[in-house]
């Protein structure tokens, strides 16, 4: 996880991450719509933190916690998702934040 980047998601933005087995029920599938710049933090674990921003289907809401995203080109990440809010088309949106 630490060799994550801006750049490993850059070209992925618009495309869709599967999570295949959530705790309520069915696969579900979200798209990677933002990436956030967070700051250069010299001192932190990851010089260069982000934030992902991944936007689904309205519901049923996704918990706050670490879940299994897989993707073809990068593969599975384990990647710890929280509920944000909804986009102007209704879907539940979620960020994951690298620091």
């Amino acid at each position: 996880m630490d060799d994550l980047s801006v750049e490993t998601f850059s070209p992925h933005v618009g495309a869709e991450f599967l999570i295949a087995d959530p705790p309520n029920g069915g696969p579900v599938t979200l798209t990677l719509t933002e990436i956030r710049r967070l700051g250069r933090q010299p001192a932190a674990p990851r010089v260069e933190p982000f934030s992902l921003l991944f936007c689904g289907p309205p519901g049923p809401i996704l918990a706050q916690r670490i879940y299994r995203l897989e993707h073809p080109g990068l593969g599975a990440l384990d990647v710890f998702l929280v509920p944000v809010g909804y986009d102007e088309t209704g879907a539940s949106c979620y960020e994951a934040v690298f620091n």
